[in-house]
């Protein structure tokens, strides 16, 4: 038995410091969390000053008696969980089940799994900083009360289903993509014509070349925009005035959790969740600082490091001592911003995380890079037949900079239409030169909307806001669309008329073209349910709602962090008035229908209404208390109740559609619980996504009938057709089908599942009915609220 007894969270982890610290430490994994608040009432003595009920989760009982057992027998334990609040949370929970004294255990912390690091913090040990465990009970407490007092008023008083649920951050987060489409739906556009000259003048070869000019202003109409062409029909244009002006871009700051977040999505397509799996994987193995920042700081051994690095792969001239300062004040978790540990190496083995660790490498390297020297040529070019100014500007990079490693990305909404096209270099210009003009043309623009979130772009917004911190990001975007409420997909773009008016020769000629329009790709859309959801909250519990208060809660758990707060206090101040809004919601607040009235129908005289059901929004035509059932209708992925029009709702009416007849039985398509679907001999056959129930043909459905039907019979080993059980071959191994349930076929009859009999398999049934097996431990919790 080892003489120390090192506790930390993760297994890879325990791995990596083991074989750093050697024989006379023992290093094991407490797999995150050890306890957490019990299920019943709360798990919250609210009346005793908030006191939290802690319990073992069952799949941690096996973790929590080997510790016990090692702890016990060694003659030290060392706490050594994450830096962050979290981390000291779940020191402070090994104190309490382990019996360690938390005056005097020894507790350690590191940002870095390095060799240095680690023997540095076993020779500077502190104590346990409970100011950090109580601003993160604060919070887990604050958010189980939002979550357990908010959800059973949903499913009161919304009638969709009972998996409804709330969060402090989740339902603001749905909150801002819900205004965010609802600006979108209401955006109208406007179009105006962008005047735009192109000229020939010779480059320093003596070429021929072509570049552009902008002109003075947009104009309203297309009657304008042809007056103005109008005018410069016969015209001389001269080179009026050239402006040299130097200029220079900066690198960003190293990476901090939320911009590591953004920069993954932009540049790798990476999603929240999977960035933080990736980062943590390079924390543990050594290869990256610590993942959870918002810290922009560097410490002086890495800016040597980096320094080193850029003098040895790019020259001295490259290199710009740089200290970054962080915007936000309560930065202090981590101390430092996220960089590989050792800046000499530029890669990794590892093919998973390879482009993760390139991406932090370059962020890093090119922070202490000097800046890109820039040279930009604005050329004012005079009209003479109505002496305005077009602009010609051109862009050359005299010193690369940081831009030899390193360029930040830009969300959409960053980019204007100005910025879309960069500045290419001109041609040698001269006051007073005569241009030969090639062509003018007036092109029709209009403006957008504010595009919708990405993932990235949403946790930019909430950092913006103040709400959540850097663990709380990846969680929050998961929780939102596990709950149903948000939806990451794609939108095609719809055809759209452009007009172009251009001056040739001194001749005007007008046509018309189109172009692709509104497509976005992997963006967040809120569902019916999403927008229902966040109407009925904004409209009882606005000010958990409110972007200010969730920002200012945050704030209030960085005071409880620094000592100036006492957390039940700050509990006790934003419960009364929230379980006063939640009783009297329960009380007062009208059951929530999530109906949108459509009009009448021509047939029937009955109302046709959009809303929400038990499987998601439809449409209804006629009213529960008819004498005639009510007809519905299931909205499509893309329509939404809000903005679902009558023509619309309608057309959905024409499902079931029946296509005709293969091998003499009727093939009918519809919608059902599960998606589109074809049915055909009494069997059910789910449609490929690119297949349209309301316009598949008969050719297209009847390959895939042959298709899935021979995919059947090779899984199939067996079918007692009465009883509806079936013995199949899944992909390890084989397994008794009933209905929608699948059981687990012994290990002594798996070779012989052919066999099996109908008694046999009505016995496993039961048996595994009987004795359910006990789920897997879940991995590791990652950070959450």
């Amino acid at each position: 038995m080892a003489k120390n007894l090192v506790i930390v969270e993760s297994p890879a982890k325990a791995k990596t410091i083991e074989k750093i610290l050697g024989k006379d430490f023992e290093v094991k994994s407490c797999f995150g969390h050890i306890r957490d608040l019990e299920k019943d009432d709360m798990g919250i003595d609210i009346s005793n000053n908030f006191k939290p009920k802690y319990t073992i989760p069952d799949d941690k009982e096996k973790v929590v008696k080997e510790l016990k057992k090692l702890a016990k027998d060694t003659d030290e334990v060392w706490l050594a969980t994450d830096e962050d609040r979290e981390g000291e949370a779940i020191s402070w929970h090994l104190c309490e089940v382990l019996g360690l004294d938390p005056e005097v255990t020894k507790r350690i912390v590191f940002h870095e799994i390095t060799k240095p690091a680690i023997e540095k913090a076993v020779q500077q040990p502190r104590l346990l900083n409970m100011n950090l465990v109580n601003a993160q009970q604060a919070r887990r407490i604050l958010d189980r009360i939002v979550g357990f007092e908010l959800s059973p008023v949903l499913w009161r008083k919304m009638s969709m289903s009972n998996s409804l649920s709330a969060g402090r951050v989740q339902s603001v987060a749905v909150r801002l993509i819900v205004e965010r489409e609802r600006e979108i739906n209401t955006f109208s556009a406007v179009s105006s014509f962008k005047v735009e000259a192109f000229f020939t003048a010779k480059d320093i070869q003596g070429k021929n070349i072509t570049f552009k000019a902008e002109g003075p202003t947009r104009f309203k109409t297309a009657e304008d925009a042809e007056k103005f062409l109008e005018q410069c029909i016969g015209a001389a244009y001269t080179v009026r005035d050239i402006q040299v002006k130097p200029g220079k871009k900066s690198p960003a700051a190293p990476f901090t959790t939320s911009t590591l977040q953004q920069e993954a999505s932009r540049k790798l397509g990476y999603s929240v969740s999977k960035t933080m799996l990736l980062a943590q994987k390079l924390y543990e193995s050594g290869k990256i600082t610590y993942m959870r920042t918002d810290s922009v700081n560097l410490s002086d051994t890495a800016i040597a490091d980096i320094q080193k690095a850029i003098h040895t792969n790019y020259g001295e001239r490259y290199h710009q001592h740089r200290k970054f300062k962080n915007k936000n004040e309560s930065a202090q978790e981590a101390h430092e911003a996220i960089r590989p540990t050792y800046m000499e190496n530029a890669s990794v083995d590892d093919s998973d995380t390879k482009k993760l660790y390139e991406l932090i490498w370059k962020r890093t390297i090119a922070s202490q890079m000097s800046d890109a020297e820039l040279e930009k040529t604005i050329a004012k070019i005079t009209i003479s037949t109505n002496k305005e100014d077009l602009t010609a500007s051109g862009e050359v990079l005299k010193f690369d900079g940081f831009l030899k490693v390193y360029m930040e990305g830009r969300d959409d909404e960053d980019v204007n239409d100005e910025e879309e096209e960069d500045d290419g270099s001109l041609p040698p210009l001269q006051v007073k030169q005569q241009l030969d003009l090639k062509e003018m043309k007036a092109t029709e623009r209009f403006t957008r909307p504010a595009p919708r979130y990405t993932e990235a772009s949403l946790v930019k917004k909430l950092e913006e806001l103040g709400i959540g911190r850097p663990s709380t990001y990846a969680p929050t975007i998961t929780t939102v669309q596990k709950r149903g409420y948000v939806e990451k997909r794609d939108k095609e773009g719809v055809k759209r008329d452009f007009r172009i008016l251009s001056l040739k020769a001194d001749k005007i000629t007008k046509q018309t073209e189109s172009e692709n329009t509104g497509a976005e790709k992997s963006k967040l859309f809120p569902t019916d349910l999403g927008i229902i959801v966040t109407d009925f909250l904004n409209q009882y519990f606005s000010s958990v709602m409110d972007y200010g208060f969730t920002a200012k809660i945050e704030e209030e758990f960085d005071e409880v962090a620094h000592g100036k707060k006492i957390w039940n206090k700050m509990l006790n101040e934003f419960y009364t008035p929230f379980h006063k809004d939640v009783e009297n919601t329960l009380e007062n607040a009208e059951r929530v229908k999530g109906e949108r009235q459509l009009g009448i129908d021509a047939e029937t005289g009955k109302p046709i209404v959009a809303r929400m059901g038990r499987y998601g929004p439809m449409i209804q035509i006629g009213k529960a208390e008819d004498e005639e059932k009510p007809k519905f209708a299931k909205l499509k992925a893309t329509q939404s109740i809000e903005t679902i029009t009558l023509a619309e709702a309608m057309e959905l009416f024409r499902l079931p559609r029946n296509l005709g007849k293969f091998e003499g039985e009727d093939v009918v398509v519809n919608i059902g619980r599960f998606g589109p679907y074809a049915a055909h001999d009494k069997k059910f056959y789910s449609l490929k996504k690119e297949m349209d129930p309301y316009t598949v043909e008969l050719d297209e459905i009847a390959p895939l009938i042959v298709e899935k039907r021979a995919a059947k019979d090779e899984r199939t080993i067996k079918i007692f057709e009465k009883e509806k059980i079936q013995i199949l071959k899944g992909p390890y191994g084989p397994y008794i089908k009933q209905g929608l349930r699948n059981y687990k076929i012994p290990k002594e009859k798996i070779d012989t599942a052919a066999d099996i009999t109908l008694e046999e398999a009505k016995a496993i049934i039961e048996d595994v009915k009987a004795n359910p097996p006990k789920k897997k431990a879940p991995p590791r919790k990652k950070k959450a609220e």
